[in-house]
């Protein structure tokens, strides 16, 4: 296996559309990446970059020590898997997965060898005389990987493998791609734009808009810790809830206040936002850390009047849409909890989990 390091890389179009700037990462020996941001934020790009694929327009690309930006895709010791199966419709399996070992002139027997290991990582034994017309889109999906594992590459790109899969396939290959990786010990780098994938898949997450990383973290700090406004957004299902408002001083404690209400803010965020006093802050806060009076944690130290819009009710948990001053909140809460819309509730605010951010530069506060 080897670490791929991109430095100082960029891409940028005719016309001088910037697809991707100033990308800087390292992904070590057997480590799993996820490239993840809304479409058109350059993630596939970078991918197709490292693939060689795509020219760089500015930077350097390593990958096990040596820059490659000058060497052609099949030179790089690497295999790529792409969001389409790009299979050989009239080859059976064993074909397709030994298509491409043909093409180097390997000895029959490391081909037949080579086959048969990745039909058993990939549960494809029993399938390798058919055809592709005859398999679902789960098992398309791992001939697609299996014809990269055959390889035996340096590193594994994937490009939205799992994007053309039902919800049920999308899961089961989440887990078979996971465990793939911990069989092989494999560096691998995916591209998504499922934030589910990548927060239940990466060692670590790159989160991408507009051509620049926005930041680069483990999937739970990512989630605690978002580094920006745009981070905190995105990352989360429902979204964090985001308030536009003010930071205010009032009887030697800061408030965040939006229209009629306030939130008083922990006492340890006082010294890094003292200077904030009377500008315009973001809060945020996820729809977990919004909790009602018969559950509520000891770390809650807020009350937020609100009623209820929207109840959608997802079997384990329950989303419940509300209106605070005016303000649109989405809150997650225990599947029994019974609301209607309408309805008047007292909002727990657990404060030591919320967020602030400044408007102009997105930037976490705290």
């Amino acid at each position: 296996m080897a670490e791929v390091i991109l430095k100082d890389v960029g891409k940028v179009y005719p016309g001088g559309v910037a697809a991707v700037e100033a990308f800087n990462l390292t992904v070590s020996d057997g480590e799993f990446v996820v490239l993840v941001g809304p479409s058109g934020c350059g993630k596939s790009t970078t991918l197709r970059m490292v693939a060689g694929l795509e020219e760089v327009s500015a930077g350097t690309i390593s990958i096990g020590g040596r820059v490659v930006n000058d060497v052609p895709p099949k030179d790089r010791d690497i295999a790529m898997v792409f969001q389409n199966y790009a299979l050989y419709p009239h080859m059976t399996v064993r074909e397709n997965l030994a298509f491409g070992l043909k093409l180097r002139r390997f000895p029959k027997d490391e081909i037949d060898e080579r086959i048969q290991s990745a039909a058993r990582i990939l549960g494809l034994s029993e399938l390798l005389e058919r055809r592709p017309k005859a398999l679902s889109g789960g098992q398309r999906q791992r001939v697609a990987v299996g014809r990269a594992i055959v390889r035996k590459p340096a590193v594994f790109l994937f490009d939205a493998p799992l994007s053309n899969l039902d919800a049920k396939l999308r899961v089961q290959m989440r887990v078979e791609i996971s465990r793939l990786h911990a069989q092989l010990g494999a560096t691998m780098v995916y591209v998504t734009h499922d934030q589910v994938e990548a927060m239940t898949m990466g060692d670590r997450i790159v989160v991408m808009h507009a051509g620049r990383i926005q930041q680069v973290d483990e999937p739970l700090a990512l989630y605690e810790r978002p580094a920006n406004r745009f981070v905190a957004s995105f990352i989360g299902t429902p979204p964090m809830n985001l308030l536009e408002g003010r930071l205010e001083a009032a009887g030697g404690s800061l408030a965040f206040r939006f229209g009629e209400l306030a939130l008083a803010l922990p006492a340890a965020w006082h010294a890094a936002v003292a200077s904030r006093v009377g500008t315009e802050v973001v809060f945020g806060v996820r729809p977990e850390d919004l909790t009602l009076p018969d559950a509520v944690p000891g770390d809650a130290s807020a009350s937020l009047p609100a009623t209820v819009d929207v109840v959608e009710p997802m079997g384990f948990e329950t989303y419940v849409y509300l209106k605070a001053a005016g303000r649109a909140l989405v809150a997650r809460v225990d599947s029994h909890t019974r609301l209607a819309p309408g309805q008047t509730v007292a909002l727990c605010v657990r404060m030591p989990k919320t967020h602030l951010f400044d408007p102009a530069s997105g930037l976490a506060l705290v």
